[in-house]
C-alpha cells in the first residue's frame, strides 16, 4: 500500500477502515453494507414520500427515525440501517477521493424554519439573510429564466442524495462522492443553493449549463462565486450550478 493511501486509512477509525475495498483506484463499500444500503435507500424514499419533498429538504435524522417508529407505511429503520448512516457521516472521505470541508458536525442537526424561507413554485427552501438576497440578485441580475434547481439541505435530505448515488455506482464511494458530497460535507446544510435554466430540466446539473447566458452573466457577477470549479481542490466535479455564498 502506498504511504498516502496508508495515512489516508489510518485516520478512519479501524472499524471503519476495514468495511471498504479498494479496486485500483475506487473505494467500494463492502457486500453487506451494500444490501443495507439497497433496504434504506428504499426507506428514505418513504420517508420522502410520506412527508412531502419540501419538508424533507430540511429534516432532522432524530425526526426521520421518530416517523419510521410510529408509521408502519415507512418500518422502523433497523440497527444496521442506522451503523450505516453513522459509517456515512462520520467516515473520512477523504480515503476515497473527496477533500472538502466538514460543514456539519452534529449528525442530529436541526434547521429551524424560522431559519428558511420557502422559494415560490419550487419546492426548495433557501437560508434567510444572504443566501436569499443573493438569490434574489441573481433573478433581478441576470434575468426571470433563472430557478432554484436546489437549496436548503440537512443531513437526511444529503444522506438520501447520496445513498442513492451509490446505489447507481455499484457501491463505488469514489465515484459517488465526485458528484455528491458526503452527507457531513454539504454546504447546502449551511449556505450554498444550486440554479438552473427554465425548461432545461436534468441538463441544469450537466457542464451543458455553462454555456448558456444565464452562465455567462453570474461570472460576471461580484456578490457569489462557484463553488465547484474546474480542477477543484476538493475532488468534486465541475457544477457550475453551485451557488458559493461569499
Amino acid at each position: 500500500m502506498k504511504r498516502r493511501e496508508f495515512l489516508l486509512l489510518s485516520a478512519i477509525s479501524p472499524v471503519m477502515a476495514k468495511d471498504f475495498i479498494t479496486n485500483t483506484n475506487n473505494v467500494f463499500l463492502n457486500k453487506q453494507d451494500m444490501r443495507t444500503l439497497i433496504y434504506l435507500d428504499n426507506r428514505l424514499g418513504r420517508v420522502r414520500r410520506y412527508i412531502g419533498f419540501g419538508n424533507f429538504n430540511f429534516l432532522s435524522l432524530d425526526e426521520m427515525f421518530y416517523y419510521g417508529r410510529n408509521y408502519s407505511s415507512i418500518g422502523k429503520f433497523t440497527k444496521s440501517e442506522k451503523d450505516l448512516i453513522e459509517k456515512l457521516f462520520f467516515q473520512n472521505p477523504q480515503y476515497h477521493g473527496f477533500y472538502g470541508d466538514r460543514t456539519i458536525n452534529n449528525i442530529t442537526n436541526k434547521i429551524s424554519t424560522k431559519d428558511i424561507i420557502k422559494v415560490p413554485y419550487s419546492g426548495h427552501f433557501i437560508y434567510r439573510g444572504k443566501p436569499y438576497d443573493d438569490y434574489n440578485r441573481i433573478l433581478k441580475d441576470v434575468g426571470s429564466d433563472i430557478i432554484l434547481t436546489s437549496g436548503v439541505r440537512n443531513v437526511v435530505k444529503q444522506l438520501s442524495l447520496y445513498v442513492s448515488k451509490i446505489k447507481s455506482v455499484n457501491g463505488n464511494l469514489s465515484k459517488a462522492s465526485a458528484s455528491i458530497a458526503p452527507p457531513a460535507f454539504t454546504y447546502h446544510a449551511i449556505s450554498d443553493f444550486d440554479v438552473g435554466k427554465k425548461g432545461w430540466g436534468s441538463k441544469n446539473f450537466t457542464s451543458a449549463f455553462a454555456r448558456t447566458d444565464e452562465f455567462r452573466k453570474m461570472r460576471k457577477l461580484d456578490y457569489i462565486d462557484i463553488r465547484y470549479t474546474v480542477n477543484n481542490k476538493d475532488g468534486v466535479r465541475f457544477e457550475p450550478w453551485h451557488i458559493k455564498v461569499i
